[in-house]
């Protein structure tokens, strides 16, 4: 393996072990004690009390990834929406029994019946008719469900997704994320269904993924890297249809080596693309130093 390719996994597991350790409390709840006027900006994401501004119209849900959970997998990504004016909000969903901080493990039919539940409780908060989602590698994927089967284009407006695993990958690579999430290895003895979910040729991606990838009235964002070790070949996860844009994070910068969990928790030019994505009438170039 290069060395920078270790360099990237032990920064991507030591920032997931850190949010292991931590709540989700501290991490995302509200400061009390923050001035009504920045309430965007200083009460963190998962804010109940966040009011969306005509800027920013509508609340982001973020979705995580298989193994992963509501705050370890946006350590960065959230902060940094909600610095830009966002209301931001994460769930945990596809919980198994008895397995605390890594989920993503369930049905994924299931686990978007959860994200239904949880963007209903977002809307009815904020007042807002829509919501945009953006979701890494299964959470990537999972929303199409939602969209698709359980009338959840009428209630989002774009689904952005960071190395998601749209057309699905090997089970040989869904184990390669194990290394980044320490002690789960024996999770593939017990009765995991996302990771069966998730092989290519499954049935529940068949029928994801039958009569097309898109639905009409949702804008959809894919942004991939060529390096990535989990979704192979990256293109896989690229949808065709109308609304959608593919995007390769090193088309934006060549000296970009993130692979597939640093393009979704610590990637610059990736998190610039999804600011762009969800405001595209102001997007602005993604560069190496954005």
């Amino acid at each position: 393996m290069l060395p920078w390719r270790r360099a990237l996994r032990a920064l991507a597991a030591v920032l997931l072990i850190t949010g292991a350790a931590t709540t989700l409390a501290p991490a995302a709840t509200a400061d009390t004690t923050a001035p009504a006027a920045t309430a965007s900006v200083s009460r963190g994401w998962n804010d109940y009390d966040c009011e969306p501004s005509a800027a920013h119209p509508r609340p982001v849900v973020l979705v995580h990834g298989t193994f992963g959970n509501s705050v370890d997998n946006w350590l960065v990504l959230a902060p940094y929406l909600v610095a830009r004016g966002y209301c931001v909000y994460s769930l945990d969903y596809g919980q198994l029994e008895g397995v605390p901080f890594f989920h993503g493990l369930g049905p994924i039919e299931k686990s978007a019946e959860q994200l239904d539940g949880f963007v209903d409780k977002v809307l009815a908060s904020t007042g807002a008719k829509e919501a945009d989602l953006v979701g890494h590698s299964q959470g990537g994927m999972m929303p199409r469900h939602y969209l698709k089967f359980l009338g959840g284009a009428d209630k989002v407006n774009a689904l952005i997704g960071l190395a998601p695993d749209n057309h699905g990958t090997t089970l040989l690579g869904l184990t390669r994320l194990l290394p980044y999430f320490p002690g789960v290895e024996d999770l593939l003895t017990t009765k995991t269904p996302a990771l069966a979910d998730q092989v290519a040729g499954s049935p529940f991606l068949t029928k994801l993924n039958a009569g097309g990838d898109t639905v009409p009235g949702v804008r959809y964002t894919v942004i991939a890297t060529k390096y990535d070790e989990v979704v192979t070949p990256y293109r896989s996860q690229f949808l065709d249809g109308p609304g959608v844009r593919n995007v390769t994070v090193q088309d934006l910068c060549r000296a970009d080596v993130s692979e597939h969990v640093a393009v979704g928790i610590l990637d610059r030019v990736a998190h610039h693309e999804v600011a762009n994505a969800l405001d595209p009438a102001h997007a602005t170039p993604s560069t190496c130093l954005s």
